[in-house]
């Protein structure tokens, strides 16, 4: 790598001599990863890119802090960030940093002044995908964030580019490595939710405040940017129903591995029909019962799935590592080889597609199903009482399980598919009622 000025050429978006010049955003876990394999692959950089990678920066808040790392070996570090954006020689912006205000303004900053931006923050592109979009196209650059979802399981990629010729049905899986690691080793060892989250901080998969991956922000984030790039039309974070995984019990995994069933936090993305025929856009996150037999259960630790299904490619999966320095940084790499490549012979990169602008749906109108786990009375007439309150609210009951408990009754029920309302207000008129004891838990599960 090398610190030479690489002037731009405005006729045709392309840099004019054999270099291209990038400025780092942040130094933390991913991004001393980014500078260290493009430091110690700088001939290959060159060879898939066509021209030399120029780091002309890292920009950091607290420059004392990192002496004597290899960005300060290498004389790249500094404190002000926009000073560095605006650089003559830079052209293209790599932002690392996490947090939304503070990247928001120097992405913007980096996108109006004509350069390239890839970012690995998928809260900001969650927040504020329109407004980036908007001023990537105005200056005809590109932005790039394949490792704002899932690390370096490419997933992204194939939705702007793979699969820009079908319709893309569902897209559904396990985005946060954290959760992840926190249900399997409950699974697996019946341990509370208290204990494997300590045990997860303890091993660094869990930040010290992890309030973002157990209560299913991070995950909505991503789906987020799922549900926008297979359907077409803008999603936020905002438009995603989110619940994560703080309630979820031993028993209740206890009670799932009973019903052949473990608990997972899912990403749900769905293009939907009402019975009029009009399409629908769906996302959310919540902890989700997953048959044993299907693939996802089997995804352990902090790792990631996705399924992709549309309509002529079928049913794809991808699975990896889905956090960590490493993985983030190898999908930060390939995004700054194909912007960098962009610069080099005047490309773009596929820009936001919402020409499909379907509306979102209200999630009291999602299908799902549901894993009630109720503490009845143990008496003659109760489950008869039960199924009529299903029925009255158009609710088909799939399966009911009874134990002895306490006294009185542990009754698990799993339902058919119906409504999110309709079991909504079920499971309100079931907890009142005189024979229920308490409601224990509701879990939804995979769809039929």
């Amino acid at each position: 790598m090398t610190a030479t000025s690489a002037p731009n050429s405005a006729a045709t978006g392309a840099v004019s001599t054999s270099q291209v010049g990038i400025a780092i955003l942040g130094y933390g876990t991913v991004g001393s990863q980014v500078l260290r394999l493009m430091h110690e692959n700088a001939d290959a950089f060159f060879h898939r890119i066509g021209a030399e990678v120029a780091v002309r920066g890292v920009a950091v808040s607290n420059v004392e802090k990192h002496k004597g790392s290899l960005a300060d070996e290498l004389g790249l570090l500094t404190d002000d960030a926009r000073a560095l954006i605006a650089r003559s020689d830079v052209d293209l912006v790599v932002e690392v940093i996490g947090g939304i205000d503070y990247p928001r303004e120097l992405v913007l900053d980096a996108l109006r002044g004509g350069k390239s931006v890839v970012t690995a923050n998928k809260a900001l592109v969650a927040a504020h995908s329109e407004e980036l979009a908007k001023a990537a196209e105005e200056s005809g650059v590109d932005l790039y964030f394949e490792a704002a979802v899932a690390a370096a399981i490419p997933v992204v990629g194939p939705l702007r580019r793979s699969l820009a010729g079908d319709q893309v049905q569902s897209v559904a899986g396990i985005v946060n490595g954290t959760t992840n690691f926190i249900l399997d080793a409950m699974d697996s060892t019946g341990a509370s939710y208290d204990d494997m989250l300590a045990e997860a901080t303890r091993l660094g998969y869990a930040e010290a405040d992890p309030t973002a991956d157990v209560e299913g922000h991070d995950a909505a984030s991503k789906a987020a940017i799922l549900a926008s790039l297979a359907f077409h039309t803008r999603v936020t974070a905002d438009d995603v129903f989110c619940e994560g995984i703080t309630k979820i019990t031993a028993d209740d995994i206890e009670a799932a591995k009973s019903a052949g069933y473990t608990i997972k936090l899912l990403a749900i993305c769905e293009r939907l029909k009402d019975a009029e025929g009009n399409e629908f856009v769906s996302a959310r996150v919540h902890p989700t019962l997953v048959p044993r037999e299907h693939p996802l259960a089997s995804v352990s630790k902090s790792f990631n799935a996705v399924f992709v299904e549309a309509e002529a490619a079928g049913r794809l999966m991808f699975y990896g590592n889905g956090a960590g320095g490493n993985p983030t940084a190898s999908a930060v790499l390939g995004d700054i080889v194909g912007a960098a490549r962009n610069k080099v012979t005047g490309g773009r990169a596929p820009g936001e597609s919402t020409y499909a602008n379907l509306p979102i749906a209200s999630f009291g109108d999602v299908p799902t199903r549901y894993h009630i786990d109720l503490e009845i009375e143990d008496r003659v007439g109760v489950l008869a009482e039960l199924a009529k309150t299903f029925a009255e609210h158009g609710v088909s009951l799939r399966t009911l399980r009874q134990e002895e408990k306490n006294g009185g009754a542990r009754l698990i029920v799993v339902t058919h598919t119906a409504t999110e309302r309709e079991l909504a207000q079920t499971v309100e008129v079931i907890a009142k009622a005189d024979y229920v004891k308490h409601v224990n838990s509701v879990i939804r599960l995979v769809s039929e």
